[in-house]
């Protein structure tokens, strides 16, 4: 059996319970290893076999996933944060299909929530955003082109972009292009959940330039949108006068102003 596990976002007790249960009972643990904090390793048995992702190939993942099902052995594959995002796992479980090999995915705790934690940011304030992007830049895996980092900004919606870290300035000249305003609010958070975590809040127009200063060149998220700032309105779920469920809501005196 192979168990596709969320890491969570770089804290090792943000992993969830059953995450950590899997990894104790494995014969064979495949981390990410430029990703995974290695803490979360000292949970494994003595006798489980550690596999660092980053030096091997999918074709030797795979390999090392079937020999271990010949063996009757359970393998945890762990990902970073949660594996649905950028975790590369489809073609794994492709692969294990074609191999007749069984496998669960076991989700995670994703960077972007972490991110959020650090910058004491609700993603979706009323007024303001309903609606989170989730991309990424271009780099060596291509985007399509409907997707293109222009094309969201024109939403001026919530935006939470992954991998990018390395071209911010580009990054910042397209979401500028795309139709964000120029001081919109920003931040950069390096390593989230992490002991070495860093978040920087600066407008658009100074992203690339605040990664330059705090010298941050990778494994950070990049947050755009003004539920940073401080403008937004309550939500009606808990107005007095908002009606539920489970209570009534109070009538406005119709001679009281709203």
């Amino acid at each position: 059996m192979v168990y596709f596990v969320g890491a969570g976002p770089g804290a090792k007790d943000l992993i969830t319970v059953r995450g950590l249960e899997l990894i104790k009972s494995a014969d064979i643990v495949i981390y990410a290893g430029s990703l995974v904090n290695p803490e979360l390793l000292n949970d494994c048995r003595e006798d489980c076999k550690i596999y660092n992702s980053a030096f091997m190939t999918l074709k030797e993942v795979i390999e090392t996933m079937e020999e271990a099902e010949h063996k009757q052995q359970m393998t945890v594959r762990l990902h970073t944060g949660d594996p649905c995002l950028y975790g590369a796992i489809r073609e794994q479980i492709d692969m294990l299909k074609e191999r007749k090999i069984p496998y669960e995915i076991c989700p995670g705790v994703s960077s972007f929530c972490g991110a959020a934690a650090a910058l004491s940011a609700e993603y979706t304030l009323p007024g303001i955003s309903q609606s989170v992007i989730i991309t990424r830049m271009e780099g060596r895996t291509s985007v399509p082109e409907k997707e293109s980092i222009e094309a969201f900004a024109a939403h001026q919606a919530t935006m939470v972009i992954f991998l990018s870290a390395g071209m911010l300035l580009e990054l910042q000249q397209r979401l500028l292009a795309g139709g964000y305003p120029e001081d919109t609010k920003a931040a950069i958070v390096y390593k989230a959940t992490w002991p070495e975590e860093k978040v920087c809040f600066c407008k658009l127009k100074e992203l690339a330039k605040t990664a330059e200063e705090e010298n941050i060149k990778k494994t950070a998220l990049i947050v755009i949108g003004e539920v940073l700032g401080d403008v937004y309105e309550y939500s009606r779920l808990y107005d007095e006068c908002f009606t539920t469920e489970y209570r009534k809501g109070r009538m406005l005196d119709e001679n009281q102003p709203d």
